[in-house]
C-alpha cells in the first residue's frame, strides 16, 4: 500500500505539489490524470525516493520513501519518459547490464521470459539507438520489471507510441496486475486509454489533487444532470410523446436534457408508448468529457 501524506514540493519559485495526499490501495491500478505540468512527474520521483520532498511523507508498504530510498527503491519499478537504456548497447545486453546492478540470480532465464512477454525475440541483439520509440519503451518496461518489483509506477507509458504499441503496453499492464497482483500507478494525460485498465483514479491541476475516485463515483459528482440522446421512430411527433422537452430533433432522433438520473425511465416508458426506441445513450458520461469538465470546473479557482 502506498500513503502519500501532505506532500509539498518547492523548486525556487516555483511551487510544485501543494498538500497532496492520496492512498493506493494493493493490488490496484490508479491513474494519475492532468495535463503537461500539474506535478504529475514530481510526485511519482518522490514516491520512489528518488527525489525528496518540501513537505510530508510517503510511506510504500510502511516504509517512509525519505529516509529508507533504498529498500523502497527494491519494492518499486518507474519507467518514466526517459528510458535510461544504453543506445551502443544491444536490448539483450542492457537487461544483462541491469540484472548484474540488481545482482539477480538465475538472469538469464528471467531475461528470455521478459524477451518473450514484450516479443524483443527479432530485436534483442540490435543496439537500441536503431530502436523506434515503441521498441524503446517495450525495453524499458522489460528493464523496470527485471527485479519482479511488487509496485511499478509509470509515467505517461504509451506517449510516442502508434496503436498497436499501446494496445501491448495497456494488454501487459493488465496481465501484471491480474497474474503477479502487482499495485500499479500509472500517469498519464490521455484518459481514454486508462480508462480500459484503472479501477481508481486521481486527478491533478497545478500541483494539486481537485478530484479522485472510481470511474463510477466520478461520473456521477459531475453528471447529476445528464443529457439523453435517443434514436427512435415517433409517428406523432417527439412532443407530444414525452413530458420532456427535446433539445435537438431530426425525423428519427432527439436529445433531452434530464434534471436527474431518474427522469431516465421515466422519459424511456413514455417514449416506448409512443413509438420504437432503436437505442438511448447518455452523451458526456465517459471519462474524457468529466475530465474536460472537472478541468473547467478548477479553471477559475
Amino acid at each position: 500500500m502506498i500513503e502519500v501524506r501532505n506532500i509539498s514540493k518547492q523548486f525556487k519559485v516555483h511551487q510544485a505539489l501543494h498538500d497532496v495526499s492520496f492512498t493506493v490501495k494493493q493490488g490496484s491500478v490508479t491513474g494519475l490524470i492532468g495535463p503537461n505540468g500539474s506535478g504529475k512527474t514530481t510526485l511519482i520521483r518522490i514516491m520512489n525516493g528518488v527525489l525528496g520532498a518540501s513537505g510530508g511523507q510517503v510511506t510504500i508498504n510502511g516504509l517512509d520513501a525519505a529516509c529508507e530510498a533504498e529498500k523502497v527503491l527494491a519494492m518499486c519499478g518507474t519507467l518514466t519518459e526517459q528510458s535510461g537504456l544504453y543506445e551502443n548497447m544491444s536490448g539483450r545486453d542492457n537487461l544483462t547490464f541491469f540484472a548484474d546492478v540488481f545482482g539477480l540470480k538465475h538472469a538469464k532465464k528471467r531475461i528470455d521470459e521478459l524477451v518473450n512477454l514484450f516479443e524483443l525475440q527479432d530485436y534483442q541483439h540490435r543496439k537500441v539507438g536503431t530502436y523506434s520509440t515503441g521498441m524503446k519503451k517495450r525495453l524499458g518496461l522489460a528493464r523496470v520489471l527485471l527485479h519482479r518489483p511488487s509496485i511499478l509506477f509509470l509515467d505517461e507509458p504509451t506517449n510516442g507510441l502508434d496503436p498497436d504499441g499501446i494496445q501491448m503496453v495497456l494488454r501487459i499492464i493488465r496481465q501484471l496486475n491480474k497474474e503477479e497482483k502487482m499495485t500499479i500507478l500509472v500517469s498519464s494525460h490521455v484518459l481514454s486509454q486508462l480508462s480500459a485498465v484503472c479501477d481508481h483514479y486521481i486527478f491533478m491541476e497545478k500541483g494539486r489533487i481537485v478530484e479522485e475516485g472510481t470511474e463510477q463515483e466520478i461520473v456521477s459528482r459531475y453528471l447529476s444532470t445528464p443529457k439523453l440522446e435517443v434514436e427512435a421512430d415517433m409517428p406523432e411527433g417527439w412532443h407530444t410523446a414525452t413530458d420532456f422537452t427535446p433539445e435537438i430533433i431530426s425525423a428519427h432522433q432527439a436529445v433531452f436534457q434530464l434534471t436527474s438520473r431518474e427522469d431516465i425511465p421515466l422519459l424511456l416508458r413514455q417514449l416506448t408508448q409512443h413509438g420504437q426506441v432503436y437505442q438511448a445513450r447518455i452523451t458526456g458520461s465517459d471519462l474524457e468529457s468529466i475530465y474536460f469538465a472537472i478541468r473547467e470546473a478548477h479553471h477559475h479557482e
